[in-house]
């Protein structure tokens, strides 16, 4: 299996059982995943991912894969053992139909951000909503 195949299938795996137990939506509302993607822009070594450097990434990576997402900014803070970090971030949040598809995009973008940005992690979080556009 091809490393960047995993997280794909982690997701699905991850999940399911949520999804199983989602009531129905009421119309016009219908089923779809809210997705939060958690993106440093602190890089090892280097300066910070610059806004062109971000802008070029959502263009080629993130609005071709989802039909509309909102990009927030954020402030990010975690711990390395006694160590703790503060960076900039972007916060990306997108609902749309749940499937593979949209599971491969996630996959996708957040292995592509980690391989430009050098980066160990993209955080993500998934959620089963009833939506409308």
């Amino acid at each position: 299996m091809r490393p960047t195949l995993f997280p794909a299938l982690a997701l699905i795996l991850m999940a399911a059982p949520a999804l199983a137990q989602q009531p129905p939506c009421a119309p016009p509302l219908t089923a779809h995943m809210r997705i939060e993607l958690y993106f440093g822009l602190g890089v090892h070594g280097r300066r910070p991912v610059s806004d062109s450097e971000w802008a070029r990434f959502v263009t080629h990576e993130l609005t071709h894969r989802f039909p509309g997402l909102t990009v927030l900014d954020a402030r990010g803070a975690w711990r390395k053992g006694q160590h703790e970090m503060r960076e900039h971030s972007k916060l990306v949040v997108v609902v749309a139909e749940d499937g593979p598809a949209t599971r491969n995009a996630i996959a996708e973008v957040t292995e592509a951000y980690k391989e430009r940005f050098h980066q160990s992690s993209v955080g993500i979080v998934t959620q089963a909503v009833c939506a409308a556009f």
